[in-house]
């Protein structure tokens, strides 16, 4: 009898093992569906349409991008969630995605771990500290002996309650043991224009709508967030190495699909998007906006995802932001 169950389940090992090869080997049958959950000309998307133009030909298949923003990133993480296992459905997940919105959200139609799929992380891109001119601080160090001399005085901008924006604020406040003023607006442009007019004096802002205004010397820039300097601004000196050591918070971007897609299918993707990420033609696309290149095995990036969410987690619950 123990020798008939074990011969059974053997046999469903064997089979299911069968099928996702047989799924591979026919992988992908018909174009596949890359989902971005935010509008085009960002940051994600650009990184989506260059690694399509460089994935699609390497898979015999063309890449379709298909943005779904809207609430926070959760509608297009649900279409994903719900999608077909087969490799059909991809997603480009950032920081918001999934370690931001498993502690903002209340409540979420689908598990930020469980009902996905892991396959390889894309590009790591810092924030820019950034101020207005006006405000008499060249340094981080400067900036910081200011705000303690003025707690609750000083305003900064963020793209929305709860954004990476304003978590990475948060961040440096509680690190710097500073007091400064939050007002949240409705995306990234809308904070910078913010704060060219000098409606908020400081801001976390990515680095695509900020780094023109300060190399025209609209805004003053005074540091990265990034663990080392950016290339698309070596002279901008680390938050950690211009006065706040320990300070880091970087966006990432990666790829990954609804819960189980195919093992063979996932190490063919996992190698494919590789190779594509680190293309040399997509070298100047990703220095242009400040990305690193990163990859990682599904497992890896598992783990990264885990530490992301209890390290944004903390955040979020430290500053009381919550989405119903």
């Amino acid at each position: 009898m123990v020798i008939t169950r074990a011969l059974i389940v053997l046999s469903l090992v064997v089979l299911w093992l069968s099928a996702d090869y047989a799924a591979a080997q026919t992988y992908p049958s018909k174009s596949v569906r890359l989902i971005v959950p935010f509008t085009p000309g960002g940051i994600s998307d650009l990184l989506a349409r260059s690694l399509g133009a460089k994935l699609g030909p390497a898979l015999g298949q063309q890449i379709v991008v298909e943005n779904r923003p809207g609430a926070g990133t959760t509608i297009a993480s649900e279409v994903v969630a719900r999608s077909s296992p087969d490799g059909h459905t991809l997603y480009l997940q950032d920081i918001t995605t999934h370690a931001i919105n498993a502690s903002l959200y209340r409540r979420l139609s689908y598990d930020s771990v469980k009902d996905f799929t892991l396959i390889q992380m894309l590009a790591t891109t810092p924030l820019i500290l950034v101020v207005h001119p006006s405000l008499p601080v060249k340094s981080v160090k400067e900036l910081i002996a200011f705000a303690k001399g003025r707690p609750g005085q000083i305003i900064y901008g963020s793209s929305g309650n709860g954004t990476i924006v304003h978590l990475s604020t948060e961040l440096f406040k509680s690190m710097a043991g500073v007091d400064m003023v939050h007002v949240p607006f409705k995306g990234s442009p809308q904070s910078v224009l913010a704060l060219l007019s000098g409606e908020v004096a400081v801001s976390f802002p990515t680095m695509p709508p900020a780094l023109p205004l300060v190399q025209t010397g609209k805004l003053r820039a005074l540091a990265v967030t990034s663990p080392k300097r950016s290339k698309a601004a070596p002279d901008v000196p680390t938050v950690s190495e211009a006065g706040l050591k320990g300070y880091e918070m970087v966006l990432y971007s990666g790829i990954i699909g609804p819960s189980n897609v195919p093992r063979e299918i996932v190490a063919r993707l996992n190698a494919e998007i590789g190779k594509a990420i680190h293309a040399p033609e997509l070298k100047p696309v990703l220095d242009s906006v400040g990305a690193e290149p990163v990859t990682m095995t599904p497992e890896q990036f598992r783990t990264h995802l885990l530490s992301e969410i209890d390290k944004l987690g903390a955040i979020v619950r430290s500053v009381g932001a919550r989405v119903d």
